[in-house]
């Protein structure tokens, strides 16, 4: 059925603009004013803003880590993003030394389908690169459409690779048109660090982030750099939180180099006092990198206010705190790294750039959206409001205000990291593909709508302002 959005506030990344929006067959057929609206459900936004739906570029869904699995899975983690504005998730699938890398995407094809209400992509992490892994790239690039390679250069003996890993990786990417990206700590450092700890008894969840600190976070980041250029390639830098990495991005891309990042709403809220709470409450506060002293999120506020970090993803990866986190009461390396952030992604970085003056409305739309569809080949099918593209569309109310708890959220984690945080602005109404996932802050999406997005490979002439490009990319669905 066709639906007829009228009296919003269209927004995008480059332009604002009162329209309606008329869908057809799931995509966008039509941007104007007068559209005829026979035959189409019509969809009242006075008083909202009409945005592209959010893109978040880092999850990690049913997720096996430090002997545990993470509690959100595509079903309830995707119907949380949904109820928070994103409509396009793009996990991590891991893959193991020795095993065939179609092995692995085939296992992350079955934790999804059937689940996802949104759609959703994988990323690729690399773990070694021999002959064989070389042979298996090209035609996962070109048949399962997966353009982006994770190496990890922390965890290890869990998922770190060596630099001569992470060099190869970004060759084949040079040649393939392919995305490398990295976690970027000195895991050989940490690895140090932590054993000096435990042996001098210091077991709490504050000795993660203090052996986990951010001059390794930025030396990792140069490192990675260094190699990109020597490649020739490109580089994206996953949960940026400080500002010597911050600075290695900037450095690079004042260079000319092909070197992108990515921070998360908690760097961007929340500090390393909070892994001080007592009675291991901090435990809740574990990822890595870990959270940083304060003064950090002001750095990476101006990154993102000047274009030298481009998105935000929520690196959601969610453990109960009792059951799970509590698997390392005595010991703070076995406390199973991550947090539940995917439904308020969207809502923070609205809340607390937007509404408090640091970014305009149209970086937020850039940020929350429209550079992950650019960086990860799904630009303009998604991450854009214009005739051609799917009618991903998230109806939000600017002037809503909403306290953030476990009481009211829809991951299954049984706590929130930003338990008692007011915000300002809300998605009322969410569609994917012109369908509704949410309706009036109701969920009525089905399991297994969401489809598996083939993505287009790197290009670099995509990341030109939205408006002078033409065309749409070669996105399709599984």
């Amino acid at each position: 059925m066709k639906k007829l959005i009228k009296n919003g506030i269209v927004a995008t990344a480059t332009d604002i603009y009162e329209a309606d929006i008329l869908i057809d067959g799931g995509i966008v057929s039509a941007i104007g004013t007068g559209l005829n609206a026979e035959g189409a459900e019509v969809i009242d936004a006075s008083g909202c803003y009409v945005f592209p739906g959010g893109i978040d570029p880092h999850t990690h869904l049913d997720m096996p880590f430090g002997g545990t699995v993470t509690k959100d899975d595509f079903e309830s983690g995707t119907i949380a993003a949904a109820f928070g504005g994103t409509t396009t998730v793009i996990d991590f699938c891991l893959t193991s030394k020795g095993v065939p890398l179609r092995s692995a995407i085939e296992t992350w094809h079955a934790k999804s389908e059937g689940k996802a209400v949104i759609d959703y992509g994988f990323h690729l992490m690399i773990s070694e690169i021999n002959d064989e892994t070389l042979s298996q790239l090209p035609a996962i690039i070109a048949d399962e459409g997966i353009t982006s390679f994770k190496v990890f250069m922390a965890y290890k003996n869990v998922f770190q690779a060596d630099d001569g890993t992470l060099y190869r990786t970004l060759k084949v990417a040079k040649e393939h048109g392919a995305l490398v990206m990295v976690h970027a700590e000195n895991g050989d450092v940490i690895d140090i660090l932590i054993a000096e700890a435990l042996a001098a008894g210091n077991t709490d969840p504050i000795y993660h982030a203090l052996t986990r600190p951010s001059e390794l976070e930025g030396e990792a980041t140069g490192r990675a750099i260094t190699l990109t250029e020597l490649a020739d390639s490109q580089l994206y830098v996953v949960h940026v939180t400080c500002a010597e990495a911050a600075e290695k991005i900037a450095e690079a891309r004042k260079r000319g180099l092909n070197v992108y990042g990515e921070t998360c709403p908690q760097y961007l809220t929340l500090d390393v006092t909070a892994l001080e709470k007592p009675d291991f409450e901090g435990a809740k506060y574990v990822w890595s990198p870990p959270l940083r002293e304060q003064w950090h999120q002001e750095k990476l506020w101006n990154a993102l206010r000047s274009g030298q970090l481009q998105t935000l993803g929520s690196d959601q990866c969610s453990f109960d705190f009792k059951g799970q986190k509590d698997l390392g009461i005595s010991d703070f390396s076995k406390i199973p790294n991550g947090g539940p952030t995917i439904e308020d992604r969207f809502s923070i970085l609205y809340s607390e750039g937007v509404a408090k003056g640091r970014i305009s409305i149209n970086q937020f739309v850039d940020i929350v959206s429209t550079s992950s569809a650019k960086l990860f080949g799904l630009f303009p099918k998604k991450g854009t409001i214009a005739v051609g593209s799917d009618a991903d569309l998230v109806i939000f109310d600017p002037t809503a205000q909403r306290v953030m708890s476990a009481e009211t959220h829809h991951m299954k984690v049984d706590y929130n990291a930003f338990e008692g945080m007011s915000v300002t602005g809300e998605p009322v109404s969410v569609l994917s593909r012109g369908e509704f996932v949410i309706h009036d802050k109701q969920f009525v999406g089905k399991p297994g709508a969401g489809q598996y997005l083939r993505r287009s490979r790197f290009n670099q002439a995509a990341l030109a302002p939205a408006n002078k490009l033409r065309g749409l990319s070669n996105v399709g669905s599984r």
